[in-house]
């Protein structure tokens, strides 16, 4: 499957609100070419896409791990950890955990990032 960029955004809190309720009454339609992925600050966004979990997305694009405990033990990292990353990274569209055979396998959805920000 070929992977997509992600147009992400920062923008506060406030903003978040101001405008998911004008898009809710018909006020503003977002256009197409907006981030549909919004991020509350740098700092958010850097702990999702941190230096760790880009080697994790890295990690399950080359080696394909069929189960969480594969990749588990390739990563070195423990399953609980793992499990609540990946789960982040997925409300972020970034991987998906695709159950087959009552096994989570993870796929990255994700690999390229596209970044709007206004301050």
């Amino acid at each position: 499957m070929r992977k997509k960029t992600l147009k992400i955004g920062i923008m506060s809190r406030k903003q978040y609100r101001e405008r998911t309720i004008a898009i809710a009454k018909g006020e503003y339609k977002p256009k197409a070419n907006e981030p549909k992925v919004w991020f509350e600050s740098i700092k958010s966004m850097a702990q999702v896409l941190s230096n760790e979990n880009q080697e994790l997305l890295r990690l399950i694009e080359s080696e394909k791990p069929k189960s969480l405990k594969e990749l588990e033990d390739l990563s070195g990292r423990a399953k609980s950890n793992l499990s609540r990353t990946l789960k982040t990274l997925q409300q972020y569209g970034i991987v998906e955990l695709e159950k087959i055979k009552n096994t989570l396998v993870p796929e990255v959805k994700a690999n390229n990032f596209e970044l709007k920000m206004s301050i």
